[in-house]
């Protein structure tokens, strides 16, 4: 069953503002969110910059992870900036196409009942 939700109420949890909101690279950084819809459904996602992606792939050229940059294990989402507007947005926009689990990766899906 696909849940589009064009007027859909959420709140937002981000990592940003609760750790360190005065000291954030918004352009070149990543985070952890958790996006919880008024019908109940929660979710936790790893979210980039388009930026951070070259960082990553640098740092790991010079750790030698993943292969010495050779490939990256993505994130669950990539936005231009770690903002709350541009978070919010994206979300929005994510949820009038249909569920998160389905467009995104099905892991971000959090039920609360399995703990």
């Amino acid at each position: 069953m696909n849940k589009q939700l064009t007027n859909c109420n959420f709140t937002l949890w981000l990592e940003f503002e609760a750790v360190s909101p005065n000291d954030w690279d918004i352009e070149n950084e990543f985070c952890n969110i958790q996006v919880n819809l008024e019908d109940g459904r929660n979710y936790g996602l790893n979210v980039w910059t388009y930026k951070y992606l070259e960082t990553a792939i640098n740092e790991d050229k010079k750790t030698g992870e993943n292969l010495n940059g050779l490939y990256q294990i993505p994130p669950d989402l990539l936005v231009r900036e770690l903002t709350r507007e541009c978070i919010e947005q994206s979300i929005r926009d994510l949820l009038k196409i249909g569920d998160l689990e389905k467009i995104l990766n099905p892991s971000i899906y959090v039920n609360r009942n399995d703990k």
